[in-house]
């Protein structure tokens, strides 16, 4: 029996592969409520953290953490944002406005495709919560220099440079690079630099060209040949198998496509995110309480660890779609997402988890890595779904 479903069970909620909250549960998410919980988490977290470090997760005890260059670092400002937008906590403000300091020089690191998660979850939402030209700028210049990782005769934004640990590649990609054009079609807008635009849009065709398959399911690694700039390989790097469904893959596919057509309007994009959505939830092996496996083809379902992070990264993207796709089961199946993650089984208790809001993340289990443990992109993406949430029903009241 695995964990959760040990902890479902002693909560004397009802489960079969997956099956926890009923109708009834669902309408009761108090999101005020679980907002102000996690406003205070994450205070006692910043009380755990020490100077200039980036919270990544919580493992054996011990609040782990990494240097503003990790692909995390932009997770932990941008949920105390969220969390101080919501509940207006100046200690929460205080905070961010000490962790930006040492993360800011990171505009200028042309060594990761990852600069999205890093400067706009966090200087993006600082902007769009108390815009200030000062902001604008390193966002600006973050945007410019994610773009030098761009190779035109490929059309992709490289994601790894060569390394021992990723030799079998000439040119990497993976699905989660979907996530970083956000910035650069944010900045192309806002500062009317049509080439960050064109760089954003042929990367996202590129990937929707070689990165699915005929069932809306993602590759998550796709190798290009330097010389050709044709697809060389198909593989995974956190997934269970090449051709399996890595459940945060997934996700992040299908967040990507939701915000290219927000901001393009091509219908191209909407097809691609409606597909998305619809593979992961009508899936045999999604759960019933839309909770996924870390990979849909896990090959001890049902025993196989959830991933709480590709379920807040799922939830957030279903509810904007929701109205781009005008498709209330979307919101649905977002709602489920939400009451589940909101449970006792994946919030921590008050001054537990290491200050983390949700537990049972899975961040590489092929390499054993970060495995059933909390991840401050889990509760990013958890966060910024709950206002999103909030928002919705505030407007239907």
């Amino acid at each position: 029996m695995s964990r959760i479903l040990r902890e479902f069970l002693s909560y004397g909620l009802i489960i079969f592969l997956g099956l926890s909250c009923t109708p009834k549960e669902e309408k009761k998410l108090n999101v005020d409520q679980i907002l102000q919980e996690s406003a205070e988490q994450y205070s006692y977290m910043s009380s755990l953290l020490e100077e200039d470090r980036f919270p990544t997760t919580y493992e054996n005890g011990k609040l782990k953490s990494s240097r503003s260059d990790w692909w995390c670092s932009g997770f932990y400002p941008g949920t105390l944002l969220y969390l101080y937008e919501a509940t207006q906590n100046p200690e929460l403000l205080a905070e961010v406005k000490r962790i930006l300091v040492p993360l800011e020089k990171e505009k200028n690191n042309t060594g990761t495709h990852d600069l999205g998660f890093m400067m706009f979850c966090s200087f993006g939402n600082a902007h769009r919560i108390s815009p200030a030209d000062s902001l604008k700028e390193i966002i600006r210049t973050s945007s410019v220099s994610l773009s030098t990782r761009f190779d035109p005769a490929i059309g992709c934004i490289r994601s790894w440079d060569p390394a021992p640990w990723n030799s079998k590649w000439q040119y990497p990609v993976i699905i989660d690079n979907m996530m970083n054009l956000e910035m650069l079609l944010w900045s192309a807008a806002e500062f009317n630099i049509d080439s960050l635009k064109q760089i954003a849009v042929t990367h996202a065709d590129t990937t929707l060209k070689n990165h699915f398959r005929k069932d809306f399911s993602s590759y998550h690694v796709v190798s290009y040949d330097t010389l050709t700039g044709q697809v060389e390989m198909k593989n995974t790097d956190q997934g269970y198998a090449d051709e399996s469904s890595w459940a945060r893959g997934q996700a992040w596919g299908l967040y990507g496509y939701t915000v290219m057509y927000r901001y393009t309007k091509d219908p191209k994009y909407l097809t691609q995110a409606t597909g998305i959505a619809d593979y992961i939830l009508n899936h045999p092996n999604l759960p019933a309480d839309k909770v996924p496996y870390w990979d849909f083809n896990a090959p001890d379902i049902p025993e196989a660890d959830r991933d709480a992070s590709a379920a807040a990264i799922m939830a957030s993207a279903l509810l904007e779609l929701t109205d781009l796709a005008k498709n209330k089961e979307y919101f649905v199946a977002a709602e489920q997402m939400l009451s589940t993650l909101s449970s006792e089984v994946y919030r921590g208790a008050p001054q537990t988890n290491g200050g983390f809001i949700l537990k049972h993340s899975v961040g590489n289990m092929p390499d054993g890595n970060e495995v059933d443990v909390p991840l401050s992109y889990a509760d990013y993406y958890y966060v910024e779904a709950l206002m999103r949430y909030k928002n919705r029903k505030s407007k239907e009241s």
